[in-house]
């Protein structure tokens, strides 16, 4: 199951010192011309490809399956009358026509009204099994933080490039496989912007063909 966060976890400025004493020197004292130490995560990867994300992926995955199938089987459906409708417009008369093609639009509006209902519930339901491991793996993050000294912690979706070293995805899916304890919440001053996202299924299709 694909998945997507609708936020992109922009910052995190944590450590021993914060992204604005690392940037700029506080009245009264000397710069600190240390470079801010900078990292960058899939969240994303973060979230999903831990033990719990993996099995909140299958648990989603069951939930949905037979939906999708039959949701599936409408579009098809649908989409094999338009073939007929097309297939018989030389023989149809013209009213018969029209109606034919008004009850096919009748039965697609009727299945994306379902298609748009399914994916509002998968993404509340995707929502509900991700929050606790999202909010575990930004209590990670912030003990990593803290314990690296990094500066700055980026997610790698808004970011153009980064060097491959930066990368700490993975070494905070080990350290939630691990059951490692997460830092306290920082406090206001540490600067955070964070939130879930789910992935948008594409609507039929049937009325394109």
């Amino acid at each position: 199951m694909v998945t997507r966060f609708r936020s992109h976890w922009v910052v995190l400025a944590l450590g021993a010192l914060g992204l604005t004493t690392a940037l700029r020197p506080s009245p009264g004292h000397a710069a600190d011309t240390r470079p801010p130490r900078i990292a960058v995560i899939d969240m994303q990867r973060a979230v999903m490809e831990t033990e719990d994300g993996l099995r909140a992926q299958s648990t989603l995955r069951k939930y949905f399956e037979r939906r999708q199938l039959e949701l599936n089987f409408r579009q098809e459906e649908l989409a094999k009358k338009k073939e007929d409708i097309e297939k018989q417009a030389k023989v149809l008369s013209k009213e018969a026509l029209q109606r034919a093609l008004e009850d096919w639009q009748r039965q697609l509006n009727e299945l994306q009204i379902v298609f748009s209902e399914y994916e509002r519930e998968r993404v509340r339901k995707q929502n509900d099994v991700t929050a606790p491991i999202y909010s575990r793996v930004s209590g990670l993050l912030r003990k990593l933080a803290q314990r690296e000294g990094y500066d700055l912690i980026l997610d790698r979706q808004v970011v153009p490039y980064a060097k491959a070293d930066l990368d700490i995805t993975d070494q905070i899916i080990l350290m939630y496989n691990n059951d490692e304890e997460v830092a306290a919440t920082p406090p206001p001053s540490a600067a955070a912007s964070s939130s879930a996202a789910p992935p948008s299924s594409a609507p039929p299709s049937a009325a394109s063909r």
